[in-house]
């Protein structure tokens, strides 16, 4: 049994630490945990952001959790709990599935508390995988990023609600924060990524993927009545090159190849969506929460969502920004129309009551203090 005898040690668990809403989530809890004395640890195969939750207080073990074999997690269940009595492991957080499963059955060997992160909306679309989905439904408390999840996980795993806590992702405001980015971050961004001068720019944030919705804005810019605008679409393609390649094609195909930018991964994302005029969230699946939109929307931007998912309860359609049937290029186009022929001042007041709507709800510190809340419930639970 893990010691409670000192101050409490936290596991979190997840596959790598490469890039991600999870993996950021991770560095983030691992500060809110060492900031309250605690002790944070993270398990992982490692990435570069290992440095970022050792700047963050936390320590870093590499572990092979990137592995989705049966035997593999079955071992990887034997080197957690060897971890979780070495160092005195009271709360076990998993935040995928594979290691979770090795999580889960660590946390049963040792007696550590076991809560998890309901990240995704995860397929279902082949025989057995609920049941493989369903470990991110075992944790004393399952956390979810929205009303959205929440349901899912309530419907899907017959979870009852006293389990399920509603925890929005979060945002910095000092990071994301327009005042704060200068002119020069615009204008290198503005160079390397070639924009002509005074274009309205329409930008989609998000990995090169089919179901993030790219070939729908590019459809949509198609049929812009105006022709200066540029949409550019910040991500990795992760290794999806016919996906890349098969964007370029529809952009010739359709005549707005030379408006189109494709300029992979953006380390100053607040200076990248300060540079939009509009930001647009296209995924045709629905997402668990939709972090870009937040962070696009404590930036001021126009927000226009797929009307799906979690970006439902951030997105109020006509007063934060618009929401528009996903997958449909002719209504986002309509959408992305009208943003751009906003007044001004209309669109300086919808800004700023975006932002609002985010700093009220949204903020890493709140998310932070959410999460050390639902630890402190299961230590009060477990004595």
């Amino acid at each position: 049994m893990p010691s409670r005898s000192s101050a409490p040690v936290v596991l979190q668990v997840l596959p790598s630490l490469v890039t991600g809403g999870v993996e950021r989530g991770t560095v983030e809890i691992t500060e809110a945990v060492a900031a309250a004395g605690w002790t944070a640890l993270v398990a992982s195969a490692g990435g570069r952001l290992v440095g970022a939750v050792e700047h963050a207080g936390g320590r870093h073990m590499t572990l092979p959790l990137d592995t989705k074999n049966p035997v593999a997690i079955l071992r990887n269940a034997g080197r957690l709990a060897r971890l979780i009595r070495t160092e005195g492991v009271t709360i076990v957080h998993a935040r995928s599935r594979a290691p979770a499963w090795s999580a889960w059955l660590a946390a049963r060997r040792t007696g550590a508390r076991f809560v998890t992160t309901y990240h995704g909306t995860y397929n279902e679309d082949l025989p057995f995988k609920r049941r493989y989905n369903a470990v991110m439904a075992k944790g004393e408390v399952v956390i979810a990023a929205s009303h959205f999840v929440a349901g899912l996980v309530a419907a899907r795993h017959g979870v009852p609600p006293a389990r399920i806590r509603v925890i929005p992702r979060g945002v910095d405001p000092a990071g994301f924060d327009p005042a704060a980015v200068d002119g020069a971050r615009l204008a290198r961004l503005a160079l390397a990524w070639n924009l002509p001068d005074h274009a309205p720019v329409v930008m989609l944030p998000g990995r090169l993927t089919g179901w993030k919705g790219q070939s729908v804005l590019i459809d949509a810019l198609a049929r812009l009545e105006r022709r200066d605008v540029v949409a550019v679409l910040v991500g990795s393609d992760q290794g999806r090159a016919a996906y890349t390649a098969g964007l370029r094609r529809q952009a010739e195909a359709l005549g707005v190849a030379e408006r189109v930018r494709l300029v992979g991964d953006c380390p100053d994302m607040p200076a990248a969506l300060r540079l939009a005029d509009v930001v647009v969230h296209a995924s045709t699946q629905p997402e668990a929460f939709g972090r870009v939109v937040i962070e696009a929307q404590a930036m001021g931007r126009l927000v226009i969502a797929a009307d799906l998912g979690g970006p439902v309860e951030t997105v109020e359609s006509g007063v934060t920004g618009w929401r528009v049937p996903p997958g449909d290029p002719g209504a986002l186009a309509a959408a992305i129309g009208a943003a751009l022929a906003m007044p001004a001042d209309a669109r300086q007041a919808m800004g700023a009551r975006a932002r609002a709507a985010v700093l009220a709800r949204c903020t890493t510190a709140a998310m932070q203090a959410a999460t050390m809340e639902v630890y402190r419930e299961v230590l009060t639970r477990a004595r």
